[in-house]
């Protein structure tokens, strides 16, 4: 299975030092940036646009993971690639070709990934995996469009389910992660872990995703 890795979700970062956030995610050890783009309409929250990209993919070199909450994701795929996105992820959910969607982000150099929210079933996105155009899943483990939310255990059935089917595929888990529930998340077949207040509000960043890490990797596959 993939290696885990921590994305640490800037949507809890303090706004007006966006920069600094980015920074301290990289020097406190984390894997890759995780960006939460939201419409106002797919979800009922604004965040931030290709714009914000942009100064992630200027001030550092980890790799950006672009999830875009947006009702028609379709028309700004190109400008969060050109801005510096190196995964792109959509909703199954969403008005769109996903297919072509997804399509579309591969042609612009991106890993294209398919998200999931917690109301859908998981057998929605068996017909599109089987396409091979997906690099990564994400699975929601809270109702998209705020930070700090309580995590839902349910959504470690969806993971299992696409581990089992897809033992080499990524799988990203995002809400509610925490020193506690990445253990039983990454038991189930996680490999990825977003997670944006804990990590924030953590007195020491790098020895949060540090025990994050170890927590993840300790449990990872068990329950498989």
């Amino acid at each position: 299975m993939p290696k885990v890795e921590i994305m640490p979700s800037i949507l809890a970062a303090d706004i007006g030092n966006l920069e600094q956030a980015v920074r301290q995610c990289e020097i406190a050890g984390a894997d890759q940036i995780h960006l939460d783009v939201m419409d106002g309409v797919f979800v009922p929250n604004i965040s931030m646009g290709p714009a914000v990209c942009e100064m992630v993919n200027r001030v550092t070199d980890l790799p950006i993971n672009t999830h875009l909450m947006l009702l028609r994701p379709q028309n700004y795929i190109e400008a969060f690639a050109k801005a510096g996105s190196d995964t792109i992820l959509i909703h199954i959910e969403a008005t769109c070709d996903v297919l072509h969607t997804l399509r579309t982000i591969r042609d612009f150099g991106c890993g294209a990934g398919l998200t999931i929210n917690p109301p859908t079933p998981v057998e929605s996105i068996f017909k599109t995996l089987e396409s091979g155009r997906v690099d990564e899943v994400l699975v929601m483990s809270v109702n998209p469009g705020f930070g700090g939310q309580s995590y839902i255990e349910e959504a470690e059935t969806k993971v299992a389910e696409v581990r089992r089917r897809y033992p080499g595929i990524m799988i990203s888990i995002d809400g509610g992660i925490d020193l506690e529930t990445v253990k039983p998340a990454a038991a189930h077949g996680a490999n990825l872990f977003v997670a944006g207040t804990s990590l924030f509000k953590a007195p020491d960043m790098k020895e949060a995703i540090t025990q994050m890490r170890t927590n993840a990797e300790e449990q990872y596959g068990k329950k498989l």
